[in-house]
C-alpha cells in the first residue's frame, strides 16, 4: 500500500512517500504554504502523480496529548484534503517527529554543509513510525 505523509505547517508542509510496496519512506520536497491557493495545486499534482492509497496528516498533540491550536489547524487541513481531492486520510500523532528529523540531519552532516529539508524528514520520520506499526501488526 502506497502511503504519502504529509508534517502540515503554514509556512511550509513536509512530505514524505513509501515506495508502491508501502515498505521505504523518502522525503520529498516541501511545499510552501500550503493552505493558499497555489499551494494546494501543487499538493493535488503530487497526490495526482503519486496516486498514494492512504494521506498521513500528522497531528502535533502537545506532550499532554491534549489538542492544541497546531493539532486543529492540522485536522481542518485533513478534512480539506478529504473533501477537496477525495483520498482517504488518516491523522496520526506526530510528537517529537521534528526533533528526531533534526537529530538525524545533525548526524548526516555534522551541523555543516548543505542540509536536507527539515520539514520533509519530520513527515519521513512519521511515515516510517506508520510503517513500524503496520509491519507489527502483521
Amino acid at each position: 500500500m502506497k502511503l504519502l505523509a504529509l508534517d502540515h505547517g503554514r509556512a511550509r508542509t513536509g512530505v514524505a512517500v513509501t515506495d508502491p510496496s508501502g515498505t521505504l519512506a523518502r522525503p520529498l520536497p516541501a511545499i510552501a504554504r500550503v493552505d493558499s491557493p497555489k499551494g494546494m495545486t501543487i499538493l493535488g499534482e503530487l497526490i495526482a502523480a503519486e496516486a498514494p492509497e492512504l494521506v498521513i496528516v500528522g497531528l502535533p498533540r502537545l506532550m499532554s496529548g491534549e489538542l492544541g491550536a497546531q493539532a486543529r489547524a492540522a485536522s481542518g487541513f485533513a478534512d480539506r484534503l478529504r473533501g477537496r481531492f477525495g483520498v482517504a486520510v488518516e491523522l496520526v500523532d506526530e510528537r517529537l517527529t521534528t526533533k528526531e528529523a533534526a537529530r538525524r540531519l545533525e548526524e548526516s552532516v555534522g551541523g555543516r554543509g548543505a542540509r536536507p529539508d527539515l520539514d520533509s524528514v519530520a513527515a519521513c520520520v512519521l511515515l516510517e513510525s506508520v510503517l513500524m506499526r503496520r509491519a507489527a501488526r502483521a
